[in-house]
């Protein structure tokens, strides 16, 4: 059978095209299953274990608001829990921009995540990095006074190799260091729900990674994500909430914990 030139043309522009959508699945399954989940030993998290009397939970939410963020900040009143939510700008974050001035009703914190959260674009270089962090505050600003706003959390942690593919295998050093020279403070986690990878866990498996990495920690910096794809997250929070009260957890925000270490 004769194959003309242009079904061959074709064709590979078809094998192209698969190859590049294999590629970008690959790289979207590694971010979701390990980049943003590994547990960087949180150093706040340590330090507040060392001076601070008694056992805290800081609950913090990344990637938000979503169509989630109502009924969490309904949760978290209901226990008198306060937590600390990280949030983007993206297009998706757009129609619940409006429940940020909840969340700070709410006594719980707002800091700043990545207005884009694209890991190619922000980690291309530091100053890419800071600007997606000038643009997240300029949207930020309609809703709440950006100047209150001192605390951030690098898209997959302080140390995380993705960003090395992009800026270079120092870009994160530069980055935490820069950060304290530009007045942020930064925090990682040191518990992880693991509700953002791609096993997609129910609520019983949420509750499970949590408990297993708290067991043994006095202070617990807990990840989890305020997005669509997170429903499970608040199906278990109520029991999250139940778990960490019945182990006598106090609950706080990031900014909390942090103003208890330093006034030790």
């Amino acid at each position: 059978m004769k194959v003309s030139g242009k079904a061959v043309c074709r064709g590979l522009a078809a094998l192209v095209l698969l190859c590049l959508v294999l590629y970008f699945l690959a790289g979207r399954w590694k971010y979701h299953s390990g980049a943003e989940t590994d547990i960087p030993d949180d150093g706040l998290a340590v330090q507040a274990a060392a001076v601070l009397e008694g056992q805290y939970a800081c609950l913090t939410f990344d990637d938000g608001p979503s169509e989630n963020t109502a009924a969490i900040l309904e949760i978290l009143a209901r226990y008198q829990a306060p937590a600390t939510f990280f949030v983007t700008a993206q297009p998706i974050n757009e129609p619940y921009l409006d429940q940020l001035p909840l969340i700070q009703a709410g006594e719980n914190q707002i800091a700043l995540h990545s207005a884009s959260h694209r890991y190619a674009d922000i980690y291309k270089s530091t100053t890419d990095f800071w600007l997606d962090i000038k643009q997240l505050r300029q949207v930020l600003s309609a809703w709440v006074d950006v100047e209150e706003i001192h605390w951030l959390r690098f898209p997959g942690g302080s140390t995380n190799t993705i960003s090395h593919r992009y800026g270079g295998s120092g870009i994160m050093k530069e980055l935490v260091a820069q950060a304290e020279e530009k007045g942020y403070h930064w925090i990682d986690w040191n518990v992880c729900a693991e509700d953002a990878t791609s096993a997609h866990p129910d609520a019983a498996a949420i509750l499970r990674n949590i408990q297993k990495d708290a067991r043994g920690k006095e202070v617990c910096v807990v990840l989890m994500h305020d997005t669509a794809a997170t429903g499970e997250t608040v199906k278990a929070l109520p029991a999250v909430l139940d778990w960490f009260s019945e182990q006598g957890y106090e609950f706080c925000t990031v900014e909390q914990m942090y103003t208890m270490t330093k006034a030790q």
